[in-house]
């Protein structure tokens, strides 16, 4: 009898494992479809005041008050894409293999600049640069280019899948709700439907404080490029400041994304004289609006919008980083409102829990 209960427990557990694998397997299987989902739940949080604006305000029907919003915002993106045009011209028009010899040239001249005026400081740490073949390397960037163009393809596809999901969501708001809701047992259903309503609230707030965010850095990156007459000023600051979407090291990234095209942006002019003190005074420019952004702005919109302590916003970011890489530094803050809620909602009488939760 013991050997037959022993025997079932193996196979039941077996059984389970065997499911869960399969499951795994197939979210794995599934995946991009998992992905336009949540981008067009991210967006439909992010457009739900719009279109409640249109449909309480404006007395906009509910079909007709999505289909303004979706298409107010491919306008608003579309001008976005459109924005980067000149950028990527101009830097296309450098970076092809009929312009390869002048960009060589160009680029040759400022390495040869730097390595003189630190020579006269007497410091010899450039002296090796003339003898680094760094140009060849710009010889594989139209075969980059070729692999982002066979990309089109897919890029069309996932962008439909994901306005037609939004479309759905944005009309029927409950959709995803009661989706969830089918996997929740029926005593709990009335306090997770509570807890889904918080997090959606904290999250369209969280989302759009981080417009904000970027609508800051942006004004104050393009007032610095412009003040010091960089090319394409509106459409580099656009880019930096989206880089910020990815914590601590987007700030990084579109660090020298400025440097680089403020250099580039005074090819053929003198280094000591033009190049070095122009980009020394926009970097010196970018640092300032990323204290002010790390020191003013981003713990207010944050500690407002998620409810949460600067701190704890700080370490979550780390940890998610740790664990998951940049996907996770990324997705860390709404995770984590959302555990807070849920964790609020079911655990209310634990101490650490008390803490947490107290201002949500």
């Amino acid at each position: 009898m013991n050997t037959k209960i022993i025997s079932n427990g193996i196979l039941r557990a077996l059984s389970i494992l065997v499911g869960i694998a399969c499951f795994l397997f197939f979210l794995y299987k599934i995946q991009s479809v998992i992905i336009y989902v949540i981008i067009a739940g991210i967006l439909s949080l992010i457009t739900g005041p719009i279109t409640l604006f249109l449909r309480r305000r404006l007395k906009f029907p509910n079909t007709l008050s999505v289909i303004s919003t979706m298409l107010f915002m491919l306008t608003l993106v579309s001008g976005l894409i459109g924005m980067f045009i000149p950028l990527i011209t101009e830097q296309g028009e450098s970076l092809s293999l009929l312009q390869i010899d002048g960009l060589q040239q160009n680029i040759q001249s400022i390495f040869n600049q730097i390595n003189a005026y630190f020579s006269a400081k007497g410091i010899d740490v450039l002296s090796e640069l003339k003898n680094i073949d760094l140009i060849s390397q710009f010889k594989e960037i139209p075969n980059f280019l070729n692999a982002i163009v066979g990309t089109v393809g897919s890029f069309s596809v996932g962008l439909f899948s994901v306005l037609f999901i939004s479309f759905f969501l944005m009309k029927d708001r409950k959709i995803l709700k009661n989706g969830i809701l089918l996997l929740v047992p029926n005593k709990t259903k009335g306090r997770f439907t509570d807890s889904l309503e918080k997090i959606n609230n904290l999250l369209s707030r969280y989302f759009i404080g981080l417009i904000f965010q970027i609508s800051i850095l942006f004004i104050l990156y393009t007032i610095i490029l412009l003040i010091f007459d960089i090319n394409n000023a509106v459409v580099i600051a656009f880019l930096c400041a989206l880089l910020n979407l990815i914590p601590y090291v987007g700030p990084l990234i579109g660090a020298v994304i400025m440097f680089i095209l403020s250099m580039t942006s005074n090819i053929g002019q003198d280094f000591q004289t033009v190049i070095l003190p122009t980009t020394s005074y926009v970097m010196i420019g970018y640092l300032i609006a990323q204290l002010v952004d790390n020191f003013a702005s981003q713990p207010i919109i944050f500690s407002k919008t998620t409810k949460s302590h600067p701190l704890e916003i700080f370490l979550i970011i780390i940890i998610g980083g740790l664990l998951f890489g940049i996907i996770g530094m990324i997705t860390a803050v709404p995770l984590y409102t959302a555990l807070k809620v849920i964790l609020k909602e079911f655990l209310s009488e634990n101490k650490i829990v008390k803490t947490l939760t107290k201002d949500l």
